[in-house]
């Protein structure tokens, strides 16, 4: 299928309401050619198991950075199992990496902001563009309450950074405590260092466990000050 137009998207998020009628819609317009970009958080496996729901042969990619924690491959298999289904594992390029920590030393990102920025580049925006450039549409877990940024997201964007592909987040309007409670009535596998204080994981390195009364995203790249911090796999999405 081929690009929406703008009037197209806005129709699209005026007529379905809950995430199962989006996905229902991304699947049987875009599939195969759409996919769920999952780190496997607590957001991510609820979209995978509505989409297993709908489609047993959605597709799942995610970006092994190469500093996960085992955690989060834990997870991933239990995903994996639970649904007989593939996960298609993208890797960073091993000639960026090594040129990156010649330069730079193995923990670049805690030298600087421009420093983190460019690990997260080879590592995770590299590895995503690489996937996207082969897709008509992706799939998120995004939260409009996790930043700033994503509080201006709708259900169905056209992402413009990726020459105007689909982006689908169906559960953008959906607050934490919805999020657990599908998990509990799923029974869904979720990564344990939820249970360690973990709301929001990405690279070892690069998150720590919240403390009380703090924002779910303060443990990432918690020694910058700047709230909006992101990767660079999500734009601003200000005027979509």
């Amino acid at each position: 299928m081929g690009k929406f137009t703008s009037e197209q998207i806005a129709q699209l998020n005026n007529t379905f309401k809950t995430p199962q009628e989006i996905l229902k819609w991304t699947l049987d317009n875009l599939h195969p050619r759409v996919a769920i970009a999952s780190s496997f958080g607590a957001e991510d496996v609820v979209v995978i198991d509505m989409m297993m729901k709908l489609n047993p042969k959605a597709r799942i990619f995610t970006l092994d950075t190469g500093r996960l924690n085992q955690e989060t491959y834990d997870v991933m298999d239990e995903i994996r199992n639970k649904y007989n289904t593939n996960i298609e594992v993208m890797f960073p390029d091993q000639n960026e990496v090594e040129q990156m920590v010649r330069v730079n030393g193995m923990n670049l990102f805690y030298q600087s902001i421009g420093n983190r920025k460019l690990c997260c580049g080879v590592r995770k925006v590299h590895p995503l563009n690489k996937m996207l450039v082969t897709l008509d549409g992706w799939i998120t877990g995004l939260r409009g309450d996790q930043t700033q940024n994503r509080a201006d997201a709708k259900k169905i964007e056209m992402d413009d950074q990726h020459n105007g592909i689909v982006k689908v987040n169906p559960i953008i309007d959906w607050k934490w405590e919805q999020v657990w409670d599908y998990i509990k009535a799923n029974k869904i596998p979720y990564n344990k260092l939820h249970d360690k204080g973990y709301p929001s994981i990405g690279c070892e390195p690069c998150t720590r466990a919240v403390k009380p009364g703090e924002d779910l995203r303060a443990g990432r790249w918690w020694w910058e000050t700047d709230p909006e911090k992101e990767c660079g796999l999500h734009a601003d999405h200000g005027n979509k």
